[in-house]
């Protein structure tokens, strides 16, 4: 894999093509990434209203394999994939003994093996993890330096993917499909960070170029653009999607991030299910939830949360939403003043500044289609 002169510093397969773009491109959990190409605002509304490129090969990708990789991904994951088919996708988390948060994942069920795709900065900690956890007749590979992973975002994506890849484009959400391209395996499916119609390509190290090339290429009758990390983390805090290491990490569990939806109901054992099962009937002590500012006022991590003069949490994610227009935020607070529909503020350096709650995303989504169930 191609480093860049500052040995520790690893660029993706797509790192020229970004160099070529004019991208600022900056450290990022072991990575030389483009932060942007033209402006945030810009890239950030191509998603909303057209369609955009992200190059998201730092994260990481495992392979689970052998006879027990069912049963071994559902006991170290909170994910249910026993009885599905190959082309299943599911968001899931792995938790630690005490319920905490060890990295939010997605596993895909292939046909004889399953695929896990982890955060860039919990690769070498979640593989050792897994790799001191798995057990019976099943083994993890660490693959992700031979991968590159695209994502192409936006209400224009379909017709962009159906130009390239034609009828394999047609899954439902939160499905996949393999192809064969350029005499390789490629990986296709729709799932998605933006909450925007969307797919991600996983393709072989060497392919990742020419397919951004050609999807730069086809896409600009669509109006495509490359994303960078800044639009990424605007799109995503509009949706109110957890950021690791931000909003969620090993302190933080299932329940009081709202996430207790990814923990699907099991017949057996999985890792952290009697500490999850403990804070999910007696409830958490603080929940995440999103606060809306004015157009003037920006919420940053750390600033603290009060209610009625008193602090009661600090936001975890905070910045400008282009699409609202104002500042947004996530954070943690007290679970027993959540529900309260005023009276929050943020202290914001020597001010405070008035923050509304806002109960799930900031704008509508358009991941799915009608009558689609993820």
């Amino acid at each position: 894999m191609p480093e860049s002169p500052e040995a520790a510093i690893r660029r993706t397969a797509l790192w020229g093509e970004h160099k070529k773009a004019g991208a600022k491109l900056v450290p990022f959990a072991g990575w030389e990434m483009p932060i942007q190409y033209s402006s945030i605002r810009d890239e950030h509304q191509a998603v909303r209203e057209r369609v955009g490129l992200f190059d998201v090969s730092h994260m990481g990708e495992f392979l689970i394999t052998g006879p027990d990789r069912v049963r071994e991904t559902d006991r170290i994951t909170t994910a249910k994939i026993e009885g599905k088919e190959p082309g299943f996708v599911q968001y899931a988390v792995f938790m630690n003994e005490k319920a905490g948060i060890i990295d939010d994942i997605l596993v895909y069920v292939l046909e004889d093996a399953v695929l896990l795709v982890v955060n860039a900065a919990n690769r070498a900690k979640d593989f050792a993890w897994v790799r001191s956890v798995i057990e019976g007749d099943a083994a993890v590979v660490d693959i992700s330096d031979t991968m590159t992973q695209i994502a192409v975002q936006g209400p224009r994506s379909r017709e962009l993917m159906t130009k390239l890849f034609g009828d394999s484009a047609s899954l439902p959400y939160y499905r996949s499909g393999v192809l064969r391209h350029e005499g390789a395996d490629v990986i296709l499916s729709r799932t998605g960070y933006t909450g925007e119609y969307g797919y991600e390509i996983y393709a072989p190290w060497d392919q990742g170029p020419g397919i951004w090339r050609k999807l730069m290429q086809e896409g600009a009758e669509y109006g495509v653009l490359p994303i960078g990390l800044g639009a990424r983390d605007s799109l995503r805090m509009e949706m109110g999607y957890c950021l690791y290491g931000n909003d969620i990490d090993e302190t933080t569990n299932p329940v009081e991030a709202g996430l207790v939806w990814v923990v699907k109901p099991k017949k057996t054992e999985y890792i952290g299910k009697e500490a999850y099962l403990h804070y999910k009937k007696n409830g958490a002590e603080r929940v995440l939830m999103g606060f809306r500012l004015s157009a003037r006022e920006i919420p940053r991590r750390g600033y603290e949360v009060l209610h009625a003069g008193e602090a009661v949490g600090a936001i975890t994610s905070g910045g400008f939403s282009p699409s609202c227009e104002v500042g947004i935020g996530l954070g943690y607070v007290r679970a027993d003043v959540a529900k309260e529909a005023g009276g929050f503020m943020v202290a914001i350096r020597n001010k405070q500044a008035e923050a509304t709650p806002v109960r799930g995303s900031f704008v509508p989504s358009s991941v799915k289609e009608e009558g689609e169930d993820s």
